[in-house]
């Protein structure tokens, strides 16, 4: 696939920041690593399970600057994707699905350090869906692409139905990724937290988000509220759904569209969001924090005028929106959230009427977890799940603010 740049495809944003800052940059990964900004490494680890720890080990040690990022994670998904068809040819086929899905996220990893729709691009995307597509033929569990009219194309997603499922309805979770991550790593290898508990999942690339951004596809507030309301509709013709128990989960930067969508799709029965972006107008995210958040919002957004995306992103906000939210609604955090400072949230929360719980982990960043707190306290992906499952189901909460201590109390207070 041969893609060159036009109005479509244009070329990668440069801002000030990361023009500055640029040999800075290379300065701290070649002292911090791949994860100087956040844990990346551990959880696309997470995501592939213990099988895969090599390999981002390796990824670890490999990576000296920003240019290596792309490499590194290629390397790993050519290898991955090759051991898998060979082992699909020897008739290996557990191997074969645990390669194809662990390529798969590779192969999505290498995509994020390409701000452009570019050849590189589109084929790390090409490969990522082909790997994807022979994981979802030989899982343990059914896997159906999903499509959703969207403008003049269509939204990707995949569709995922517990593993022994035989008929029935039950529950569903709309699933978006974040800034920086995909649709295909939300959904684990094994024991993933939604399936183990009978729970389908939904998991897509909202416009402007990974895959979705190859396809033309750019970020807006508008075009989410949009997507929320076909995203249902889909989900209410499906047989195995039950409509009243429909919930949506969004990380990092899908924590505030979820939280949008929630306010203007009443038939969403409950929102959970982790790794807050609260902040209006991401003015920490893109001011503050890592050059690179800038110039990836501005590549999702389709901007490459620094000054035009400056006043697009004042739109990027949850005011207006949040105060309609009736529904349970659980938010999670780092104590050192470094893209949006915890007054945002407690700012939004003030607005809302509906029942609410704020968790606060000690010590943790963005990437809510991978501090004593989270281990020693309410693991954040188990305690997302359980209360999705007993808002789904109908259970009563209180509105609350927690903070995990890091030897694992939880210190409660009203809200």
């Amino acid at each position: 696939m041969t893609v060159q740049p036009s109005e479509k495809n244009p070329p990668s944003p440069q801002t000030r920041r990361w023009v500055d800052q640029r040999w800075l940059l290379d300065n701290v990964i070649s002292t911090a690593g791949i994860d100087w900004d956040q844990p990346r490494s551990l959880y696309f680890n997470g995501a592939c399970g213990i099988e895969a720890n090599a390999d981002f080990a390796l990824i670890r040690q490999g990576v000296k600057k920003f240019a290596d990022i792309g490499p590194a994670f290629e390397a790993v998904a050519r290898r991955r994707q090759a051991k898998a068809m060979a082992a699909e040819a020897e008739g290996s086929l557990v191997t074969a699905r645990d390669n194809y899905f662990i390529a798969a996220i590779n192969w999505g990893a290498a995509q994020w350090p390409h701000n452009v729709v570019n050849e590189t691009n589109a084929t790390c995307n090409k490969n990522k869906r082909d790997s994807y597509t022979a994981y979802a033929r030989l899982a343990d569990h059914r896997i159906e692409p999903v499509w959703i009219p969207f403008g003049e194309g269509k939204i990707p997603g995949w569709f995922h139905l517990p593993p022994g499922y035989t008929g029935g309805r039950i529950p569903l979770v709309v699933s978006f990724p974040g800034l920086d991550t995909f649709k295909e790593m939300f959904v684990s290898l094994s024991n993933d937290r939604w399936l183990s508990r009978g729970v389908a999942v939904l998991a897509v690339d909202g416009p402007g988000q990974s895959e979705s951004r190859i396809l033309g596809h750019r970020f807006s507030l508008p075009g989410f509220i949009s997507l929320g309301s076909k995203l249902v509709d889909w989900a209410a013709a499906r047989p195995e759904i039950d409509v009243e128990r429909i919930g949506i989960f969004g990380n990092s930067l899908g924590s505030l569209l979820a939280t949008v969508i929630t306010a203007n799709e009443p038939r969403l029965k409950a929102c959970a969001t982790s790794s807050i972006c609260f902040e209006p107008g991401q003015k920490t995210m893109v001011e503050a924090a890592s050059p690179t958040y800038k110039r990836r919002l501005m590549y999702i957004s389709g901007y490459t005028d620094e000054a035009k995306f400056d006043e697009f992103r004042q739109s990027i906000t949850w005011e207006g929106h949040a105060e309609k939210i009736r529904v349970p609604y659980l938010a999670l955090a780092g104590e050192h959230e470094e893209l949006c400072p915890l007054e945002n949230a407690d700012r939004m929360f003030a607005t809302m009427n509906c029942p609410r719980q704020f968790v606060v982990y000690e010590e943790s960043r963005h990437a809510v977890g991978y501090v004593p707190s989270a281990n020693l306290g309410p693991y954040p992906l188990t305690l997302v799940a359980d209360w999705m499952v007993a808002r789904l189901s109908g259970k009563p909460m209180a509105s609350e603010r927690w903070f995990v201590h890091k030897d694992g109390r939880v210190s409660k207070s009203a809200m």
